[in-house]
């Protein structure tokens, strides 16, 4: 009598070759991806923010052989070395610094008194006032640019430097507002508290607790300022009459050409920024130390 093999059943059978290593590499793959995708999405972003300002920066080293700077022609520094060969340009950063700084003061002090009166009090128009606050950053540069234009022009004042630091405080205050008030929100009105329980006056609270809380959004809210008002140029444009300020500057420059000197104080603000953001952060680890 003749047995046969007995075949292997569904259940029992062999797996295929490579089945779990192939599993496992996929696994592995998917969840190397899944813990890497925001990671990954960050640098894309981070990539695409900084090609300009890298195109920026090489063309400051640029030597064009014509009036346009569009095309890479070969290594220079000649724009370094000479910053201020365009007639004209380094008045117009200059002046643009100092319009710069007065709106920045002004809209900060401001700014940061509103701020402290819409979150620490609460009064009649207190939501409406967060409301309006909001306008100028919701108006359209042109619509606000237009409007004061048609206000100065109403009043008789004549267009100028005074006219385009006035229009820089006004849509900033809006700016240092919000910056300030997100600080002001975070704070835990408890130290506060303690303070006036150890005999700490009104005025020594605001200044010795108060005030060092909430000065790094003050300070955020301050550059933010200065930035805006540096780089504006719609509503300069529209009260400008005969100042030229940087960006009014390029603007006119582009017509003619663009000198590789745009480049380099172009970079020149970024590595200012930079390397403010930079002693913050040493000067913060000081302090944590």
């Amino acid at each position: 009598m003749t047995t046969t093999l007995d075949r292997p059943t569904r259940s029992g059978a062999a797996p295929a070759p490579g089945g779990p290593r192939r599993t496992s590499a996929l696994a592995r793959l998917s969840g190397w991806v899944r813990r890497h995708l925001v990671m990954a999405f960050a640098v894309l972003v981070l990539v695409y923010l900084f090609v300009p300002i890298a195109v920026v920066l090489l063309f400051s080293f640029n030597d064009p052989a014509g009036r346009f700077n569009f095309t890479w022609q070969g290594f220079s520094t000649e724009a370094w070395l000479n910053p201020c060969a365009p007639a004209g340009m380094c008045d117009a950063v200059v002046r643009s610094l100092e319009i710069g700084a007065l709106a920045t003061l002004v809209s900060t002090v401001l700014g940061t008194l509103l701020a402290f009166g819409l979150v620490r009090h609460r009064f009649r128009g207190r939501t409406g006032t967060s409301l309006l606050v909001f306008l100028p950053m919701a108006t359209p540069e042109v619509v606000m640019g237009a409007s004061l234009l048609t206000l100065f022009v109403n009043l008789g004042v004549g267009t100028g430097f005074a006219t385009i630091v006035l229009a820089h405080i006004m849509f900033n205050v809006s700016f240092v507002v919000v910056t300030v008030k997100a600080r002001l929100a975070g704070l835990d009105s408890r130290l506060e508290e303690a303070a006036m329980d150890l005999y700490a006056n009104e005025w020594q609270t605001f200044r010795r607790i108060t005030l060092p809380l909430a000065a790094p959004g003050i300070l955020a809210a301050a550059l933010l300022a200065f930035a805006l008002s540096f780089d504006d140029f719609i509503i300069t444009n529209f009260n400008s009459g005969n100042t030229i300020t940087f960006p009014m500057y390029v603007w006119g420059a582009a017509q003619r050409g663009v000198p590789p000197q745009v480049n380099v104080i172009g970079t020149a603000m970024l590595l200012a920024a930079l390397l403010a953001v930079g002693i913050g952060e040493l000067v913060k680890r000081a302090r944590r130390g």
